[in-house]
C-alpha cells in the first residue's frame, strides 16, 4: 500500500483545497501521473503518484480543505486494475449508399478540457460551459478562467427579426442572487489583508515624479536595447533599480519585525505584484541588486506570463524583502498599496499622465506619475519613508545617477 498525502506546500502555506480529482476510486495510476489537483492561496498544483498501482480509497472529496500530510489516497500495487465488462457483439449494419448532398460529419472541438485550471472548470460548471469546445489560451493550450468567460459571452445564432407590427413586450430583469465560496487565494488574500491593517501601523506617504527624463532614455534606446536583448525596456526595471538604491539609503525598509527584534536584510529580493486568474500574486525577482536592467525585463514579462498561464511555482512566490505593484496598468492614478507582511515597505506606482506643472517660474506639460509608499510606522519614521521616496524621485528624473552610484 501507498498513501497519497498533501505534500509540503512552501514558505507559510499550510493548507490547500482538493480542486479536482483527475482519478476514482478502481483506477489505475503509474509512476509520476497526476492523481490530484490542489488549490492553495498562491498557486494551483498537482499531486502525483509515488508508485504505480490501483486507487483504493480515495479519502477527501472536491472543496474539502485539508492540511499538510493529510491522508489524501490509497494506492495498491499489488491489485490489477478492474476490466471493463464486456458487451455483447452488435450487428454491423450493413454500409448505405452516400448521399452527394450529405453533409460531413461535425468536427470535433479542438479545445482540451482536461487541461483547463480549476478556477476556469468551475466558471464552467456554474454557467454550464462545455470545457471540450473552448480554445485554450494558457500554456500548452490550457483552458484559463478568461477563456471560459469569453465563451459565456459569445452570442448566440441570432433569430429572424421581429415583425415591426408585433414588437415584443418588455420583460422586467428577474431579481436573483449567486453565492459561490472563495478559492483558497482569494480568502487569503482578505485574511492577510484584514492582518496587514491590524499588526502593523501603516501608513502611507506619496510624492509625483517627472517621467521625461526616463522616457526620453527609453525612447533613444529602445530599439538598440530590443535588438540586443530580444526584450523591450520597460519601467519597471526603472523602478527596481531605483528602489535598491533608495532601500540601501534607508535599510529599515528592506527589514521585518519578529518578536522584539528588528532583521535587517543585506540582500534585495524584490517582489513584483502581478495580477493573475483568482487574485494578485508577487513572484520575487532574488538577489534583484545583481541583475542588469535586461535581466530584470525578461525576469519580469516570465512572471507576467507565467501568472497568467497558471506555471509559477511556490518557490517563484515564497520568501521577498519589498514589494512593488503597479496600479497604473489598470489606470489608477492614486491608492494605497497594502503591507504584505511582514514585509515593512510598498511601493505603489500608477499611471504615467501629462500635467500642467510649474518648473522655472514657467507651466509646463509633463508626463508626470505619482507614487506611494506605505510603510510599518513601528521601525520607520515618517523622515525616512518620506526620504525614501524622494530618491526614487531623484533616481529617476535623473536615470544617470542610477549609473553613478551603481544601482
Amino acid at each position: 500500500m501507498t498513501n497519497i498525502v498533501v505534500p509540503e506546500l512552501g514558505e507559510s502555506v499550510v493548507e490547500a483545497r482538493v480542486a479536482r480529482w483527475l482519478k476514482k476510486e478502481g483506477d489505475r495510476v503509474e509512476i509520476g501521473e497526476p492523481v490530484v489537483e490542489l488549490e492553495t492561496e498562491k498557486i494551483d498544483l498537482e499531486v502525483n503518484a509515488e508508485r504505480g498501482g490501483v486507487i483504493t480509497s480515495i479519502k477527501h472529496q472536491e472543496g474539502d480543505d485539508v492540511k499538510i500530510g493529510e491522508l489524501l489516497a490509497v494506492v495498491d500495487e499489488s491489485v490489477a486494475a478492474p476490466r471493463p465488462a464486456s458487451s455483447p457483439a452488435q450487428p454491423v449494419p450493413a454500409a448505405s449508399p452516400v448521399q452527394p448532398d450529405s453533409p460531413p460529419p461535425a468536427a470535433k472541438p479542438s479545445g482540451n478540457g482536461s487541461k483547463a485550471t480549476p478556477t476556469a472548470r468551475n466558471v464552467a460548471r456554474e454557467h454550464d460551459v462545455n470545457l471540450t469546445a473552448i480554445q485554450g489560451s494558457g500554456a500548452a493550450g490550457r483552458v484559463m478562467k478568461q477563456d471560459v468567460e469569453k465563451a459565456i459571452t459569445l452570442p448566440g445564432p441570432k433569430s429572424a427579426p421581429a415583425s415591426p407590427a408585433s414588437p415584443a413586450p418588455r420583460q422586467r430583469s428577474e431579481r436573483g442572487e449567486q453565492r459561490q465560496r472563495m478559492s483558497k487565494r482569494r480568502a487569503t488574500i482578505a485574511r492577510r489583508l484584514v492582518e496587514a491593517q491590524h499588526n502593523a501601523a501603516m501608513l502611507t506617504t506619496f510624492n509625483e515624479i517627472d517621467m521625461s527624463a526616463m522616457m526620453a532614455l527609453r525612447e533613444r534606446r529602445k530599439e538598440a536595447f530590443k535588438e540586443q536583448h530580444g526584450v523591450a525596456l520597460g519601467i519597471a526595471s526603472f523602478f527596481v533599480k531605483a528602489s535598491i538604491g533608495a532601500l540601501r539609503a534607508f535599510p529599515l525598509l528592506n527589514a521585518e519585525i519578529q518578536g522584539d527584534e528588528v532583521i535587517i536584510k543585506r540582500y534585495y529580493d524584490v517582489g513584483m505584484a502581478v495580477g493573475a486568474e483568482g487574485g494578485l500574486v508577487v513572484p520575487v525577482l532574488r538577489n534583484a541588486d545583481g541583475m542588469s536592467f535586461a535581466e530584470l525585463e525578461h525576469a519580469i514579462r516570465d512572471f507576467a506570463k507565467r501568472a497568467a498561464d497558471g506555471t509559477l511555482t511556490l518557490q517563484d512566490l515564497a520568501g521577498g524583502t519589498f514589494t512593488i505593484t503597479n496600479g497604473g496598468i489598470f489606470g489608477s492614478l492614486m491608492s494605497t498599496p497594502i503591507l504584505n507582511p511582514p514585509q515593512v515597505g510598498i511601493l505603489g506606482l500608477h499611471k504615467i499622465q501629462e500635467r500642467a506643472v510649474v518648473m522655472n517660474g514657467n507651466v509646463v506639460v509633463r508626463p508626470m506619475m505619482y507614487v506611494a509608499l506605505s510603510y510599518d510606522h513601528r521601525i520607520v519614521d515618517g523622515r525616512e519613508a518620506v526620504q525614501f521616496l524622494v530618491k526614487i524621485k531623484e533616481l529617476i528624473e535623473d536615470p544617470g545617477n542610477m549609473l553613478l552610484e551603481s544601482y
